[in-house]
């Protein structure tokens, strides 16, 4: 193949799966708005299982749900007629993924599961078939052709199971109420997490807390910014009040002047009103306000504009939020 043919034929796969995701849109029927109603009152799990590209789908419809607020879990066909399907209680659902829905495992996991009283949906590209014949409700994943150019390979099937398990999983999502705090409980781990969770009051108390009174000489305004290698140091009243901060930066604008070194104080190089953030705030906030003012720091104070610490960019590197 040269590269207009590999172009080609990697632009065909993804017209031909693309429209096998739109013919989805058609089958929308009551029987997913039942499906959707039946796992969101279930008391138990929705149990997933399917028989090979099917069973590597369920297994990451499975991870969907359960990061989402639905409890799942994942019962191979195979499996489950060698001993596993134990783990199905009375009170689950039962989730088949089938391409054919006429597996021999299938055929004899369904009649089991019927059995036992559970109620049994079905995700099937034949809905003529053994499972869905059986099912109680069935999501159609029809599709008119597979990517493969022999028409086997499952590429355009299992791409419509994954979609549909997409819209199941969002639409149990809007009616569980499931928002970003949901979220952060279930993924509390990586960038994405952090992203979530990671709060201001979490980084800056580890953080020196440079302060220095409004009179401080230049030497006082010196040793205190170097010593908290901050960059920066506060200047606060005796009730511990935010009157303003004082940058390195601030101190070589004053050195460019013609100031007198020996009487100059704080008060007279502070920059009044800086930007603060209060310590619940989240993490991702404080960096959205560091880049929007284009500064490296941040004043941490309490809602009675008490001083508590500073939040420096660095601290938000570290923790790989950039």
């Amino acid at each position: 193949m040269n590269r207009d043919q590999i172009l080609a034929t990697g632009r065909r796969t993804i017209e031909l799966e693309a429209g096998s995701i739109a013919g989805l849109l058609a089958f929308l029927n009551d029987d997913f708005v039942q499906a959707v109603e039946a796992v969101y009152q279930c008391k138990g799990r929705l149990v997933i299982s399917g028989i090979g590209k099917s069973a590597i789908v369920a297994q990451k419809i499975v991870a969907t749900l359960n990061s989402t607020g639905t409890p799942a879990l994942f019962l191979h066909a195979a499996d489950a007629i060698h001993g596993d399907l134990g783990m199905v209680q009375e009170t689950d659902i039962v989730l088949i993924i089938s391409k054919s829905g006429e597996s021999p495992e299938i055929k004899v996991l369904v009649p089991l599961i019927k059995n036992f009283g559970n109620t049994l949906l079905a995700m099937v590209g034949q809905t003529q078939s053994f499972l869905a014949q059986q099912a109680d409700f069935v999501l159609n994943t029809t599709v008119s052709k597979e990517a493969c150019p022999n028409n086997l390979a499952p590429t355009s099937s299992t791409t419509a199971q994954m979609v549909m398990g997409d819209a199941l999983a969002v639409c149990l999502m809007e009616l569980r109420g499931f928002n970003g705090e949901d979220f952060a409980r279930f993924h509390p781990g990586g960038n994405l997490g952090k992203r979530l969770y990671l709060r201001v009051k979490d980084l800056y108390i580890h953080n020196e807390r440079p302060a220095i009174s409004p009179e401080a000489s230049l030497k006082e305004i010196i040793l205190s910014i170097s010593g908290s290698r901050l960059g920066v140091t506060a200047v606060i009243d005796q009730d511990e009040q935010i009157l303003g901060v004082i940058t390195d930066g601030d101190l070589r604008r004053m050195l460019e002047k013609e100031a007198d070194l020996h009487t100059v104080c704080a008060a007279d190089i502070m920059t009044r009103n800086p930007k603060q953030v209060e310590p619940t705030a989240l993490a991702i906030k404080a960096l959205d306000l560091l880049r929007k003012h284009d500064i490296t720091q941040l004043v941490v104070a309490d809602e009675q504009q008490h001083y508590l610490g500073v939040l420096h960019l660095h601290d938000l590197l570290k923790e790989g939020l950039l």
